[in-house]
């Protein structure tokens, strides 16, 4: 699933490939994300810019010290602009939405059992376990360690990794609400939601690390 890390003691010095793709793509929706957030005045989401700029610098540290795959690095980055469209893209009037705000992340794909906020959820914390995933293939290659299986128990510990990022995504929620007097960020049942729409995202993403995965030749 994920490229494999080259066994020279040269891979761990050498720089990594930096995806233009990427990083046009992200940089191209992020300023769409300022003008519209600027245009309409909307201070939550001015907020969460800051915080997404925090993230892609946090992003660019692990890739040059892990070369994450590019199934990894666009997988955030999606993931990036579906949180920046669910807060800013409007919704029609047709459309079952939760709650006053008729925005992308308060519509129903399925009425009253699936959020697109839901959905976004359980896409970003996959990704992420695999982040973990590879984070941890290769610190266990830079102690001399061979790459390891994904098991139940190194799989397990990525997607625990990956509910614990999705917690911390909360308290970051959690201070929006401080600091933006109305938010569209939802009350506990809905912060209850996200954590399990993050579990479902952490499993399923295991599973495909464990089904996917080629083991070398020895």
């Amino acid at each position: 699933m994920a490229e494999p890390l080259q066994t020279t003691p040269t891979s761990r010095v050498r720089s990594p490939n930096w995806p233009r793709g990427v990083i046009a793509f992200t940089l191209s929706y992020m300023a769409l994300a300022i003008v519209g957030a600027v245009a309409t005045g909307n201070r939550e989401f001015a907020f969460y810019i800051v915080v997404m700029f925090v993230l892609m610098g946090a992003v660019a540290a692990v890739h040059r010290r892990v070369r994450l795959s590019s199934v990894a690095l666009w997988g955030l980055s999606l993931w990036g602009l579906a949180h920046m469209a669910g807060g800013m893209a409007p919704v029609p009037a047709s459309w079952p939405i939760n709650g006053d705000q008729r925005v992308l992340y308060s519509w129903w794909l399925i009425p009253n059992l699936l959020k697109y906020d839901q959905l976004v959820h359980a896409f970003g914390f996959g990704t992420t376990t695999l982040v973990c995933w590879e984070g941890l293939r290769s610190m266990l290659h830079s102690a001399g360690r061979p790459s390891p299986e994904p098991g139940l128990g190194s799989l397990t510990l990525c997607a625990a990794a990956s509910m614990g990022f999705g917690a911390m995504n909360e308290v970051v929620e959690f201070i929006a609400t401080l600091l933006v007097p109305e938010t569209n960020v939802g009350g506990y049942a809905n912060t209850g939601w996200d954590l399990v729409s993050n579990l479902a995202g952490a499993v399923l993403a295991a599973l495909a690390i464990r089904l996917l995965h080629h083991s070398p030749p020895r």
